[in-house]
């Protein structure tokens, strides 16, 4: 029997080789097996689990599913023609979409049926209404998964109860490539772990060296692996980290790295899991910490740096003039790489975005480096903490600078909240679209939106903002504009804060740790004020796309509290060396740049056999990062750094 076609809707060189002919090659190999290794796994990533988790559609109605698409047969037994909607449970006091019309039974005893794909990325609410009388029938919620098959029934029943969900075939489990994708790289990190400690025992050296017989190998490896060392008894101390302010901290370096690497992962995709893409409105995933992380770690950067340059004797002149000249540069280039066009022929003004990432980035380096240089000391005391006012000082040292930042901040929430926007309610946080029930759907980001489309144009913003997922708005909105900069200045200051306290306590780890844990906890308090611990009821949601007080507060405290893990496990225990991501964190303009530039080339894209297949997108996606990770190591272990 000939089915009916249904209807569709859619809703890093440690010293001078003696031989630098053979540690170079020693290097190379060194490189090249680890390179080996990581494009063996990712290439036998794709077959190994395409053939586990494509699931058979042999039995299933639809062979045209997408990627987090589900499908949904309507069945009416009742005399009168349905009306199906829907609303996601992530969009917030939204109004109800259309999904379809079903007809009324053709006669008794027989049903009409309408075919509909559904989103599978969250649970939504269907409501059933007759027409033309819009007496609602019923209303279930119902969370359905990627690429199964559902019958909803429609009873003619005396009762409330009319209508019910039935599974016709199981979903997939989207979430399995995850699992073996994370699986592959701790196998990697514990094999790498094993044989760097079986390459330090003394039995193996001894074997290498008598199948080399050359002195030459033991310097190899003592470069490669550190040379044996008699450890010390464990004790429960707390060992200060050398007082040479000079020395590199390399949790720092961890940090960014670890927010670049993130930030590189998404950006290509993130296997195209909705919680490694950037949330509509309010609320956070993955894709939401690594942005202000990177601008917290910045802050901390300039504090360390400015204090080095200054002891070293560079004038606060000389000094401001780079400050000026980096920020340029950035936005400069920021402009660039998101600007390309290279297919579609000359890039016309009427449409260059000038807001970005890295514009964004200049702005806050601009203005928190230029603080920092006024209030910056070149002479550092080691702060003590036997006084009842010990908790505030690294903050009344530099209260001038802390004047300006909070004055700032209240420009930022006079501006959100007082500003008068024409045909929007003065103070609109919202979404704008089917948010608010429709009532205000062009006030897509309340005053910020009105503040970049009056000084830079509607055509120099950004296009297609996360909204446009769930809330179904159509005006433009940049997520990094111009209002939502002084709250990122904010963030990169708290990093700035981060760095004082590492500077003044410095031959105080455990001071440090307790500080960046009382601000933590500080931070996280506001949050929680702002917020009514609630996603969408608070005072001021936490909401990316505006950089809403909250979303900076919450952020930072989370910052504070990974650089106190990192602190404590890279530079005072140092159990760990931070690798692999402090390799990026040393090169981060080049893999950000160059992840940016390079998007379209293989090895970081290719085509797929299977576009709608989570599988495919996270190894691809996964490769690219790991190939600019590699890529950074290399250029490390060449002493290769890009600077502006």
């Amino acid at each position: 029997m000939e089915k009916k076609k249904p209807k569709k809707n859619t809703g890093v060189v440690i010293g001078e080789p003696k031989n630098p002919k053979n540690m170079a090659h020693f290097e190379g190999i060194n490189n090249s097996f680890r390179a080996v290794i990581a494009l063996l796994v990712a290439v036998c990533v794709v077959p190994l689990t395409a053939d586990v988790l494509t699931p058979d559609f042999s039995h299933q109605r639809r062979l045209d599913l997408k990627m987090d698409e589900a499908l949904l047969r309507v069945n009416n037994e009742l005399d009168s023609d349905v009306l199906v909607t829907w609303r996601s449970e992530r969009c917030y006091q939204c109004s109800y979409q259309q999904l379809g019309v079903i007809p009324a039974r053709p006669s008794p005893g027989q049903s009409s049926s309408v075919d509909f794909t559904v989103s599978t990325q969250h649970a939504i609410t269907l409501q059933l209404n007759s027409t033309p009388d819009t007496l609602e029938l019923c209303k279930l919620r119902f969370h359905f998964g990627e690429h199964g098959n559902y019958s909803l029934w429609m009873k003619n029943l005396t009762n409330s109860s009319r209508c019910s969900i039935v599974t016709d075939a199981d979903p997939v489990n989207s979430y399995i490539p995850i699992l073996v994708a994370f699986a592959i790289y701790v196998g990697l990190a514990l094999m790498f772990l094993i044989g760097r400690k079986i390459l330090g025992l003394s039995a193996v050296r001894g074997l290498v060296f008598r199948f080399s017989g050359s002195m030459e190998t033991e310097r190899l490896i003592n470069s490669e692996l550190g040379y044996p060392r008699i450890e010390s008894p464990v004790t429960d101390s707390i060992s200060p980290v050398p007082a040479s302010t000079s020395k590199r901290l390399r949790s720092v370096d961890t940090f960014r790295g670890i927010s670049l690497v993130i930030m590189v992962f998404v950006n290509y995709g993130g296997g195209r899991y909705w919680f490694f893409r950037h949330e509509s409105w309010n609320g956070l995933t993955v894709a939401d910490l690594v942005f202000p992380w990177f601008v917290f770690i910045m802050g901390t950067s300039i504090s360390l740096s400015v204090s080095s340059l200054l002891r070293s004797g560079s004038t606060r002149c000389s000094l401001l003039r780079k400050v000026v000249w980096r920020s340029v540069q950035l936005f400069i280039i920021g402009v660039f790489i998101i600007n390309p066009n290279y297919c579609q022929g000359p890039l016309s003004w009427n449409n260059l975005r000038i807001p970005g990432v890295l514009q964004r980035l200049s702005w806050s380096y601009l203005v928190v480096a230029s603080l920092d240089l006024t209030v910056a000391r070149g002479h550092l005391d080691v702060l003590t903490t036997d006084s009842w006012w010990s908790p505030g000082l690294e903050v009344l040292l530099y209260w001038p600078a802390w004047v300006c930042v909070l004055l700032l901040e209240a420009l930022w929430l006079f501006l959100t909240f007082l500003l008068p926007v024409p045909g929007c309610p003065t103070g609109y946080l919202g979404p704008g679209g089917i948010g608010d029930m429709g009532r205000y759907s062009d006030c897509t980001g309340g005053a910020a939106a009105f503040i970049d489309r009056w000084l830079l144009g509607e055509n120099h913003i950004y296009q297609t903002p996360s909204s446009r997922v769930i809330y179904a708005t159509h005006v433009p909105y940049d997520p990094e504009g111009i209002l939502g900069s002084i709250n990122s200045i904010l963030m990169a200051f708290l990093g700035l804060q981060a760095g004082k306290i590492i500077l003044h306590y410095r031959e105080l780890p455990r001071s440090i740790m307790s500080r960046f844990l009382m601000w933590g906890l500080f931070l996280g308090a506001i949050s929680a004020l702002l917020t009514k611990c609630s996603t969408d009821e608070g005072f001021i949601p936490v909401n990316k796309n505006l950089w809403s007080l909250s979303y900076v507060t919450t952020l930072a405290c989370f910052a504070f509290v990974l650089l106190v893990l990192l602190y404590y496990t890279v530079d005072v225990k140092r159990w760990w060396s931070g690798a692999p991501f402090c390799y990026p964190g040393m090169n981060s303009i080049l893999v950000y740049v160059g992840h940016e530039v390079f998007e379209e080339y293989f090895p970081f894209r290719w085509k797929m056999a299977n576009s709608q297949s989570h599988t495919e997108h996270l190894t691809q996606n996964l490769v690219a990062t790991s190939c600019w990770v590699l890529i950074s190591y290399v250029l490390y272990k060449k002493k290769i750094f890009w600077k502006i």
